[in-house]
């Protein structure tokens, strides 16, 4: 096994031929040059996989017994491409993994989009939970006919990033608009045109705040009635824009806001976005979509977290040729701990039952005057977390898991391209372990998904199918999927992202997503059925605003589909409390059980990673209409977005999961006193179950309790 910090990659550089290294379904080289137009960046040579024929071919080296388990492992590598239909490509190391009984695993460490005019570097990290018979690492990715180049590569123990500190954000101005002449109050100034379009101020805008502006500022002086009229549009990215660089401060989280309408030369519905302009990097301000003569709000948000040479605000997004108006846009500071106060009384109010212990079998008399101690051992609100099979080889990993969630989700094991890649081939081993797994340690667990909508993930067997064929398929996979699981999952989400892709619809006609949750509820009645679809929670999407997921949950109902609970996956950035209660206010008027299904949140800095989790989470468990929780992934290299991780690779819980700790804690609660006239004890908790202790003067007597949601005091009888 290798120690310390050495490479474990032997003849990195070439230096010593191909020693170590053979081809991936191809030939490979060692060159120093070709055609005297490419030379090694770093040392004297370079090594080539030519005679591609498929993207997986590549140039490997195997390193079995050179890595310990769960260690995390950096990947340094050079690499370009070259072909005469070479120009651009996306060049990948993986690893593969075999274990002792003979599974295999293939591990996405990096990709970078290579070119054939430069060396570009490659990197990534990884980590083995497991104890695999063999292990090779390789280069792949570009179509064949396209050669990879490697100018060296280099695996190292990971060393770990310097610590992150709480950034000091001096005089933040919460709720202060940066935005110059909101008002129009001085015509446009502060303003200009973004390309060759027309400004000019009309009125007859609201001149009440948007509620979501509303929801974040509180009480607040009327708004002009004054607006922005944009004209001669001959691009989509025309619009009113003010430069606002020397108005930002970074790491603070900021909420957009405006009201917009579109002119009554529009045809059909419009997108209209609030869009930055970072060092001329598209930055989404938020997303509506204007489709009728009125007023509509328009919010998001947005978080700097380097320095901008340049910052520009604008708004855009209407087809060429249509008119649009903005009114009262307001860019500015959000208070996050002033709401997290408002939060905590409504917390109190939905989450604690008032709980009357009533002490029999003894007379009360003789109890008068007792200490009794009660301590809540677990709050019963769903929390989980998604998990992988290759997770539960790591102790760690299962030891945090096991104590801090009581749900779980599978990442990919129970998707369909994972459970029949090949028509035919199935694998639910993967699945049924974990099953297993959860059912041991007591947690209750989601299926995702039955089917995904979205085209680009539906395996290559399944597109290809015809109509007929097609429709055997789904329901075989259907019939398979819940027959074999009947009663085990609590939950499935059954069509995933409807509002984002439409592969089966297209295919089957409209009325398939209504029969697959049909379906699905006859061949396991106790499921709750899920929609589930993302960018629901944050205005930054327009497709799949609140408005447009609750008007499908209900065409669904009426074709039948007994749609059993509303899935908001909660992959987001910057988030505003007032903007996601907003979306969960709007969306609990079906009525349903809302959870969020996928939650993670990203920065390259863990306290405000942390604090932007605890605003979800807050917001989450303060509304009534939300009944669950599950995180996507906790653990670093086992998530889908970098720096969302609360615990690293190698164990180390960070910023962001002592806030989830602490929050846990903070929603436990505890009572201690003496028991009182008649024999009760009287105390106010979070639902869930409860250790109680009664001290007599010559006994100690130990009970377990729980309390439930309900209306009204709760009464239990405790038999002493």
């Amino acid at each position: 096994m290798s120690s310390g910090d050495e490479n474990i990659i032997l003849n990195p550089r070439f230096e010593d031929g191909l020693n170590y290294w053979t081809g991936r379904g191809c030939q490979i080289g060692v060159r120093n040059s070709i055609d005297g137009k490419i030379f090694p960046q770093s040392g004297n040579f370079f090594a080539i996989a030519t005679g591609r024929t498929q993207g997986w071919n590549g140039i490997q080296q195997e390193i079995t017994g050179r890595v310990q388990r769960k260690r995390a492992y950096e990947v340094d590598a050079l690499v370009r491409i070259y072909g005469r239909i070479a120009t651009t490509s996306t060049v990948q190391v993986t690893l593969y993994v075999q274990l002792p009984d003979l599974r295999e695993q293939y591990l996405s460490i990096a990709n970078v989009q290579a070119t054939d005019k430069d060396w570009v570097q490659l990197r990534g990290k990884f980590l083995i939970n497991n104890s695999p018979s063999k292990i090779i690492i390789y280069f792949e990715g570009p179509p064949a006919g396209i050669d990879i180049l490697v100018n060296y590569c280099l695996v190292k123990h990971a060393a770990k990033p310097p610590p992150s500190h709480p950034p000091v954000i001096e005089d933040p101005e919460f709720g202060v608009n940066i935005i110059a002449n909101s008002n129009l109050d001085d015509d446009t100034k502060g303003w200009f045109p973004l390309g060759n379009c027309q400004l000019s101020v009309r009125t007859g805008s609201p001149h009440v705040l948007p509620p979501m502006a509303r929801g974040s500022l509180g009480p607040h002086e009327p708004l002009s009635g004054r607006y922005i009229l944009v004209t001669g549009r001959t691009q989509t990215w025309m619009g009113p824009a003010q430069m606002i660089t020397e108005k930002l401060k970074l790491y603070l989280t900021y909420q957009v806001s405006a009201w917009v309408r579109v002119g009554t030369n529009a045809f059909g519905p419009q997108n209209v976005n609030v869009a930055l302009s970072v060092d001329d990097q598209w930055v989404n301000g938020g997303q509506v979509e204007a489709s009728d003569d009125r007023w509509q709000e328009i919010g998001g948000s947005f978080r700097l977290e380097k320095q901008p040479s340049k910052v520009m605000v604008y708004l855009q997004g209407p087809s060429q040729g249509v008119d649009f108006m903005v009114a009262g846009l307001q860019i500015f500071p959000v208070d996050r701990c002033a709401r997290f106060r408002c939060l905590d009384l409504q917390i109190d109010l939905i989450r604690k039952r008032d709980v009357i212990l009533k002490f029999t079998g003894s007379e009360w008399s003789g109890l008068l005057g007792a200490i009794v101690i009660v301590k809540q051992r677990e709050n019963s609100f769903p929390l989980g977390s998604c998990i992988n099979r290759t997770n539960l080889d790591n102790e760690d990993f299962v030891d945090f898991f096991v104590k801090h969630f009581n749900w779980a989700v599978f990442g990919n094991e129970l998707k369909w391209y994972w459970t029949e890649p090949q028509q035919g081939n199935f694998n639910y081993r993967d699945a049924d372990e974990m099953l297993a797994f959860c059912d041991k340690n007591g947690k209750q667990t989601r299926g995702h998904c039955i089917f995904w909508e979205v085209e680009s993930q539906v395996q290559s067997w399944v597109r290809a199918l015809s109509q007929s064929d097609l429709t055997k398929a789904v329901l075989n996979r259907l019939t398979g999927l819940l027959t074999r699981y009947k009663g085990r999952f609590k939950h499935y989400d059954v069509n995933n992202e409807m509002l984002h892709g439409s592969f089966y619809q297209n295919k089957l006609g409209k009325d398939i997503r209504a029969m697959m949750f049909r379906t699905a509820q006859k061949l396991d009645p106790s499921a709750q059925l899920f929609v589930n679809d993302y960018h629901v929670e944050d205005g930054d999407d327009a497709k799949s605003s609140p408005e447009k997921y609750s008007q499908q949950v209900i065409d669904l109902q009426k074709q039948g589909a007994p749609v059993g609970g509303i899935g908001i996956q909660g992959h987001i950035d910057s988030p505003v409390g007032s903007i996601v209660c907003s979306a969960l206010d709007k969306l609990a008027t079906l009525g349903l059980p809302i959870w969020f299904t996928e939650l993670d949140v990203s920065s390259n800095n863990e306290y405000v990673r942390a604090e932007d989790l605890e605003v979800m989470l807050r917001e989450a468990f303060a509304h009534p209409a939300v009944e669950g929780v599950m995180l996507w992934g906790f653990w670093e290299l086992f998530m889908s977005r970098e720096n969302a991780h609360l615990v690293d690779a190698e164990g180390e819980v960070n910023e962001a999961g002592r806030r989830l700790l602490c929050l846990k804690k903070q929603w436990l609660s505890r009572a201690h006193g003496l028991v009182e006239e008649e024999g009760e004890f009287r105390f106010r908790g979070f639902h869930g179950t409860y250790d109680v202790e009664i001290i007599t003067g010559c006994e100690k007597v130990c009970k377990t309790i729980v309390v439930d949601q309900g209306d009204g005091p709760l009464e239990v009888s405790i038999d002493l």
